[in-house]
C-alpha cells in the first residue's frame, strides 16, 4: 500500500495546487476568501479525487483534468462537512483535529462558507480550467447537482437526522447512507463515463461501482466512529450511538457490520477487475477503505 498512498497523496498535492491557485486568482474579493481556505485546506486526505483519478486511468482521461474534476468535487464534500458539523446538525466542534468552520469564526459564516464552496464546485466545472465539450460540461454540471441535491447528499443528510433515535430497518439505513455518501461516489466514477460519452449501460456500471465504494467508505465511518482513538481521528468518537444515529453498527454489532463490509468490497473487486490491468489502482483505493485509522 506504500506506492498507492505515495500516488494518493500526489493527488490530494495537486488537488490542493489547483485550489490554492484558483483562490489566488480570486485574490480577497470577499469576507469569505479566508473561510473559504479554511474549510476547505482542513486537510483531508482527497480520497474522492483519488477515486476519480484512478477510475479515468482506467480510460486514459488526461490526469490534469481528473484533478481539476476532482477540485470541484472536493468543494462539494468540504461544503457538506461545514454544513454536518453545525449545532443544527451534528453538532461536532472539531474536523481533522482542527476547530469546525462554524467554532473558528461563527455560525452564519460557516453557512455562508458551505454555501459558497457548494457554487464555486459549479463554476469550476463550467470553467475553462476544465476542457471538455460544452456538452459534457452540461452533463457533469447536471449529474453533480442531482448528487449533491435533495436525491443524493443533501437528502441523504436530512434522513441521517431524522432517523436519530428511530427504529429503522437495515434497509433503510444502507438507503440513506448510499444518498449521503455514496451518490457523491457515484458521480466519482460515472463522471468519467460521461467524458468518454460511454452509453447508458456503461455509465450504470461505473454509477453502481462509486455507489458502493460510497456505502463501503461510510460504513467505514462507523466502524470508525465505534473504536477509532479521537486522536488519531481528529474528532471525537463513540458519539454516533450517545446520538441515537442509525448506522448498521448499532443496528447489528460491530462484528456482523464488518463482515458485511468485507464482502461488500469483494463485490467491488469483482467488477472493478473486469476493467483490466488499469484497474489495480482503483482497487488499492477499494482495499485502502478498510484499512484507514481515520
Amino acid at each position: 500500500m506504500k506506492k498507492f498512498t505515495k500516488r494518493s497523496n500526489k493527488i490530494a498535492k495537486d488537488t490542493n495546487l489547483f485550489l490554492r491557485r484558483l483562490f489566488s486568482n480570486k485574490g480577497n474579493q470577499s469576507q469569505l476568501s479566508q473561510p473559504m481556505k479554511y474549510g476547505v485546506f482542513s486537510g483531508g486526505k482527497r480520497f474522492r479525487s483519488t477515486i476519480i483519478v484512478n477510475t479515468g486511468k482506467i480510460f486514459n482521461i488526461s490526469y490534469k483534468k481528473l484533478i481539476v474534476l476532482g477540485a470541484a468535487v472536493e468543494c462539494i464534500h468540504s461544503y457538506s462537512l461545514i454544513h454536518d458539523d453545525l449545532p443544527a446538525m451534528d453538532d461536532d466542534e472539531y474536523r481533522r483535529g482542527k476547530l469546525s468552520t462554524h467554532k473558528k469564526f461563527n455560525e452564519f459564516t460557516a453557512i455562508l462558507t458551505g454555501n459558497s464552496l457548494l457554487t464555486l464546485a459549479f463554476e469550476i466545472l463550467s470553467s475553462n480550467n476544465l476542457k471538455f465539450s460544452a456538452k459534457v460540461k452540461n452533463e457533469l454540471v447536471k449529474s453533480l447537482a442531482v448528487y449533491a441535491g435533495h436525491l443524493g447528499l443533501a437528502g441523504g443528510q436530512y434522513f441521517d437526522l431524522t432517523y436519530e433515535n428511530e427504529k429503522i430497518s437495515k434497509k433503510k439505513i444502507i438507503n440513506m447512507q448510499e444518498s449521503k455518501t455514496g451518490k457523491l461516489f457515484s458521480f466519482c466514477c460515472e463522471s468519467v463515463g460521461i467524458i468518454k460519452g460511454l452509453n447508458y449501460k456503461k455509465r450504470n456500471i461505473l454509477k453502481k461501482i462509486g455507489l458502493d465504494i460510497g456505502l463501503l467508505f461510510q460504513i467505514a465511518d462507523d466502524l470508525i466512529d465505534y473504536k477509532g482513538d479521537s486522536k488519531v481521528v481528529g474528532k471525537l468518537t463513540k458519539k454516533d450511538k450517545k446520538k441515537g444515529k442509525r448506522t448498521l453498527v448499532n443496528l447489528i454489532g460491530y462484528r456482523k457490520t464488518l463482515i458485511l463490509a468485507k464482502n461488500l468490497k469483494n463485490k467491488i473487486n469483482i467488477r472493478i477487475k473486469k476493467y483490466g490491468d488499469k484497474s489495480i489502482d482503483l482497487l488499492q483505493s477499494v482495499e485502502f477503505i478498510l484499512n484507514r485509522k481515520f
